[in-house]
């Protein structure tokens, strides 16, 4: 008898603006280096690519955290955050508005991975989500109830919610032993 071994080619993209609001609003954040060990402990996967997508005031700003980011693996891209003035709150915002390039990487890289993870709950990614999976990609999204839109979780092959993770990718407190990475159960890949 003759066994098949199905390989995952796997590539991560994180919204790390949308991701920032999401974590903010469960109350805790996530460590860059937890989320990559967690996703590709399972068996027969190998991480092909890492994004992170963030707005920066300007080009010193977050330096560090850029550093760190690349030290992991992750390819970093930035854009200068914009501010906009709401009229009907008077409050102003600033957006970053990185979807664009997201997509762009997602597809120059697209023949090299079979299993994307998109941390975000942007309902703009739901066209290329379903551009993907008529490629035979498989696709999960991570993000947290009341920030995921209703047509990006139905374009995904499977949703994950951010506090189902919490154990495995909350990033500890200094001194914090971490536990053992649990490998990610086969069906979630």
């Amino acid at each position: 008898m003759v066994y098949v071994t199905y390989q995952t080619r796997l590539s991560i993209f994180i919204d790390g603006n949308n991701m920032f609001y999401a974590q903010q609003k469960n109350g805790w954040f996530f460590d860059p280096r937890r989320v990559l060990e967690y996703f590709t402990k399972a068996p027969e996967t190998t991480l092909i690519n890492a994004f992170w997508y963030t707005g920066i005031k300007d080009y010193g700003d977050q330096r560090g955290f850029r550093d760190a980011l690349i030290n992991l693996g992750f390819t970093v891209r930035t854009k200068l955050l914009k501010e906009y003035h709401d009229d009907h709150s008077g409050r102003y915002f600033q957006k970053a508005n990185l979807d664009i390039e997201i997509v762009v990487d997602m597809f120059n890289t697209v023949n090299q991975y079979n299993r994307v993870i998109l941390f975000s709950g942007d309902g703009d990614f739901e066209r290329a989500m379903e551009l993907l999976r008529s490629k035979n990609t498989h696709i999960i999204v991570v993000s947290t109830e009341g920030m995921i839109a209703r047509e990006l979780r139905n374009a995904a092959d499977r949703y994950i919610d951010l506090n189902d993770l919490r154990p495995y990718i909350e990033k500890l407190e200094y001194g914090q032993q971490s536990p053992a990475i649990t490998p990610v159960r086969p069906e979630i890949l």
